[in-house]
């Protein structure tokens, strides 16, 4: 009976021990899984702070990659601006920014086109061709600002015109015009304008040539044009031409290609050209361009050896315009038709081998030099050959009739 009772005390003081056992490992697998816990934890947060901290480090490097660029920019700027300060001379970026400002979209009923602000007052040149017989034009302004206009002069045989818009529209940024007698060939400029529509384009080339000439209404002839390769395209007309001290030296005009878009050949209008006919146009709605009445070809070396001329160089009078300025002064036209190198050449008339103190090799030079230098009513003095004799005739210069 006792010792029933003590083996029972015995096992339950076992078990007792087993239980207490049981309940210090448990503790100490919760406690090591706390402490296991706690360092993945702590790994974890540490890994976070790092990755933080990395993408700080990121962000600083970027910072000052972004800084470096602002500096290496605004160092650029510095050098563009030393060097037009020295040469007077910008890169394309900074031109365009300055210019931008100035140049319109011109939309008519029949097309669009391009111009370019010239005054205050609310005045922008174009091409006559762009606002030919239009009845309602409408500008566009870089600031997106859109006004009537209405044409206040127009010069056919130039290609130019003058449309007019409230000045309070918008704030009105004048092109500076430079001196397009200057420019020589090689020289770069760029084109600015709305070609396609598509508004605030440059695109930029050189000066292929100069003294080039194109087709006028009347048979007569736009002369004095500058040729470049800079893209020309549809809608570029009547926008500017700019050399690289941002001023203005051509009026975009024209274009050769069969598909009627820029295939390398691109022509303005002189700002020569511009400066002369700016106010009459302006004051008056037209220009009065001086003539001489008078119609021929150039002497080529077939003409010359024919009717006996020691070079092939001047111009060949064919007809005089009764009662013209070269009919008062007594020019005489060709009287008679022959073939000379294939071709019906009427001959007799007066060979124009001089003006002024001035060659006359061709047409070109003759049109160019009073385009240039003279006005209607001014006088000048042609040299001319007449039956194999070298003669002077004064003749004044009229105005050039409508077409």
């Amino acid at each position: 009976m006792h010792e029933h009772v003590g083996d029972k005390l015995m096992k339950d003081s076992s078990s007792s021990k087993w239980i207490y056992v049981s309940f210090i490992v448990i503790a100490l697998l919760v406690s090591s899984a706390s402490i296991f816990a706690y360092t993945i934890l702590s790994v974890q947060t540490q890994l976070s702070n790092l990755q933080t901290g990395l993408d700080a480090q990121k962000q600083q490097l970027l910072d000052l990659q972004l800084q470096m660029q602002d500096l290496q920019q605004q160092i650029e700027i510095f050098n563009y601006t030393y060097a037009a300060n020295q040469t007077g001379l910008m890169p394309w970026p900074i031109i365009y920014d300055q210019i931008k400002h100035s140049v319109v979209l011109i939309q008519t009923e029949v097309g669009l086109g391009s111009g370019f602000v010239i005054d205050r007052d609310g005045h922008i040149v174009t091409n006559y061709h762009v606002i030919e017989d239009a009845s309602t034009m409408q500008v566009t302004f870089l600031d997106g600002n859109i006004t009537d206009a209405h044409k206040v002069g127009e010069d056919v045989y130039s290609d130019l015109a003058v449309i007019e818009v409230n000045p309070d529209v918008t704030e009105l940024y004048p092109v500076v015009l430079g001196n397009s007698s200057t420019l020589i060939v090689g020289e770069p400029v760029a084109a600015v304008g709305n070609p396609f529509g598509l508004s605030d384009t440059i695109t930029a080339g050189i000066v292929s040539a100069l003294g080039r000439d194109l087709d006028a209404p009347g048979n007569y002839r736009i002369v004095d044009i500058i040729q470049v390769d800079a893209a020309i395209n549809p809608g570029n007309s009547g926008g500017p031409l700019v050399n690289m001290k941002g001023q203005v030296v051509g009026v975009n005009t024209a274009i050769i290609s069969g598909s009627g878009n820029f295939a390398g050949v691109g022509f303005a209008i002189p700002s020569y050209t511009v400066s002369r006919e700016i106010d009459d146009l302006i004051l008056t709605g037209s220009y009065k361009h001086p003539w001489l009445g008078v119609a021929g070809i150039d002497v080529n070396l077939d003409i010359a050896q024919y009717i006996g001329l020691d070079e092939p160089q001047g111009f060949l009078i064919v007809d005089v315009v009764s009662n013209s300025p070269a009919d008062d002064a007594g020019l005489k036209g060709g009287n008679q038709t022959v073939v000379i190198g294939g071709t019906d050449t009427k001959i007799g008339g007066d060979v124009i081998v001089g003006i002024d103190e001035l060659d006359v090799r061709t047409l070109n030079d003759l049109a160019v030099y009073t385009e240039r230098n003279k006005r209607s009513g001014d006088t000048v003095n042609l040299t001319i050959i007449r039956d194999s004799q070298e003669t002077i005739k004064s003749l004044t210069l009229g105005e050039r009739p409508p077409p």
